[in-house]
């Protein structure tokens, strides 16, 4: 049987999104499959498309709808026409923006797949021009694909005409380094180390964090807290830390995440919405006990392994976290909760299976 000829379409994206098309690209490609991502330039710099073997060809893709639009139709369209001299199989498109071009440049006889990632946090006339989009790509494309349960309804109420639930998987985050080598670069000594990574973005509601830590200088020893990653809030949240006198570290993009969670004595997630989020699968995964904001698909994936707090609230975040710091105990049934509740996820192998046995339903190969 030849090669099926599969493209992978995104936008912008430092973080989820971005590693699970890299996790896809190269196990279609070990698979036998002819791969394209398409893409803005920097994904390509921040997640090395084709040093996994996929071809990568470059498309202003924005983050959400914008007049640019056009121009990325233009870009994914020559690229998908480019793929190889027969066409292209099937496109596989991730995110609002990206399926919406992907829909714009369909190459006739081609399968088209979109996976919504995220939930657009947008109210009035945004969001109801942003419903309108999302309605046309859900009966636009063949198969709707969501990544947590709400996310399915959402779809459902959109009117797909074929929407199913996919889970993302997180790929392992080793760790290659020594835990000491981070306590001794942060110069933290024996604090107690909290860790959160994601986008500087309000949806990840960091400013819940930054209040929270102020309240534990007074506790001793008195917990650091480091936030992994990048992003358009890293100005306006630094100000905000140096007002509160909150010792929470913004460390920029990070490529030893895994040395990270090695390290951290608690993780924390404060966001107002998420979906299967990857840092939650990769905390769970490395055995670290998790307080987490009860909102989008967390609860269904981590299950009693970790524990709530609603979302903004500052006092149940201070008093959550002041509580499993005091307990040892506590801390260490929690770490085991963690592994015992990854250990029943789906891997990336078994979510390779699920999508190709997608694709040979869309394809017929």
């Amino acid at each position: 049987m030849s090669q099926r000829r599969i493209a992978l379409v995104l936008g912008p994206s430092t973080g989820g999104i971005g590693t699970h098309v890299a996790s896809l690209a190269a196990g279609l490609v070990e698979r036998g499959d002819a791969v394209l991502v398409v893409g803005p330039p920097e994904t390509e710099e921040r997640f090395s498309f084709r040093a996994r073997g996929a071809r990568f060809a470059s498309a202003p893709i924005t983050a959400k709808p914008s007049p640019e639009l056009p121009l990325a139709w233009w870009g994914v369209r020559n690229a998908l026409r480019g793929i190889t001299g027969r066409g292209v199989d099937l496109v596989h498109a991730h995110g609002l923006t990206a399926g919406l071009t992907a829909l714009a440049a369909r190459p006739s006889g081609a399968a088209l797949v979109t996976t919504w990632h995220n939930q657009l946090i947008t109210s009035g006339v945004k969001r109801r021009v942003s419903d309108q989009l999302e309605r046309r790509l859900a009966r636009g494309v063949d198969v709707a694909l969501a990544a947590s349960s709400d996310l399915h309804e959402h779809l459902v109420a959109l009117g797909a005409r074929d929407a199913r639930l996919a889970p993302v998987a997180a790929p392992p985050r080793p760790a290659l380094g020594s835990p000491d080598a981070i306590r001794t670069e942060l110069g933290i000594g024996d604090r107690p180390l909290l860790l959160s990574v994601g986008r500087l973005h309000p949806q990840k509601d960091y400013d819940t964090l930054i209040a929270a830590a102020s309240r534990w200088t007074a506790l001793e020893p008195s917990p650091v807290v480091v936030i992994a990653g990048d992003g358009p809030e890293r100005g306006r949240l630094q100000g905000l830390i140096d007002a509160a006198g909150a010792d929470v570290r913004l460390l920029g993009h990070r490529t030893d995440v895994g040395d990270l969670l090695a390290a951290a004595d608690l993780a924390v997630v404060t966001s107002q919405w998420e979906a299967r989020q990857l840092f939650a699968q990769e905390v769970l995964q490395a055995g670290v006990p998790l307080v987490t904001t009860r909102t989008g698909g967390i609860p269904e994936l981590v299950g009693d392994a970790a524990l709530y707090v609603e979302v903004g609230d500052v006092d149940g975040l201070d008093q959550t976290v002041r509580g499993l710091l005091g307990d040892p105990d506590r801390l260490a049934s929690y770490a085991a909760a963690a592994l015992a509740r990854a250990a029943t996820w789906p891997d990336e192998a078994q979510m390779l299976d699920s999508l190709d046995a997608l694709y040979l339903e869309l394809t017929g190969r």
